[in-house]
């Protein structure tokens, strides 16, 4: 018995494979049928010619490893002459930020806040002000055994953090001017804004 002529396919469509058929098949065994319509058949005679073709295929399952993400990019210090023109007031700094008041997790999101706006604005060094903690508590400092400055010595950790290494080139003390200890230089990436 000859086949019909199969209807030419437009184009960009392609036949499906003899699993997929099947896997319609059971599809479509699991539905009610509409009056008239038929299941497709296989490509293939369903009687295969070896027996050894119709014994079950061990499928492997290779297991996927996601790729880890790539390292945060390494920090890079200040050049010396930034931080020499820096200190005598011929380099301004683009924005800054006071911290004072704000307790760590208020002072956190405020400074990541922060440096990813000015990166968008494409600052590429901004101020951060931590303050050197009161002075009331560094006379209690030898009778406590927590330390004065919180902020201070946490945001050089934030700034090493990789969530903010995408936006942070570098950073260190700032000069007496800006607040010494008390403050520090960041110099910011230039923002990946992609193509337009």
């Amino acid at each position: 018995m000859k086949e019909p002529p199969q209807k030419p396919r437009p184009a960009g469509l392609r036949r499906l494979t003899d699993e997929e058929i099947d896997l319609w098949i059971a599809v479509a065994k699991s539905v009610s049928r509409r009056k008239g319509s038929k299941l497709p058949s296989l490509r293939k005679s369903a009687l295969p010619s070896d027996p050894a073709a119709e014994a079950p295929v061990e499928v492997r399952r290779t297991s996927v490893k996601p790729k880890p993400p790539p390292p945060p990019p390494p920090l890079a210090p200040l050049e010396r002459r930034l931080k020499r023109q820096l200190a005598q007031g011929r380099s301004a700094i683009d924005q800054s930020i006071d911290l004072h008041g704000m307790n760590q997790a208020q002072a956190h999101q405020a400074l990541r806040g922060f440096l990813s706006f000015a990166q968008a604005r494409g600052d590429r060094l901004v101020l951060v002000v931590t303050g050197k903690g009161a002075p009331k508590a560094r006379a209690l400092e030898s009778f406590r055994s927590d330390e004065p400055g919180v902020l201070r010595r946490v945001v050089p950790h934030w700034l090493h953090a990789p969530d903010l290494r995408a936006i942070v080139l570098g950073f260190e003390e700032a000069g007496r001017a800006h607040g010494g200890a008390g403050a520090l230089y960041v110099r910011l990436r230039k923002c990946d804004r992609g193509p337009r």
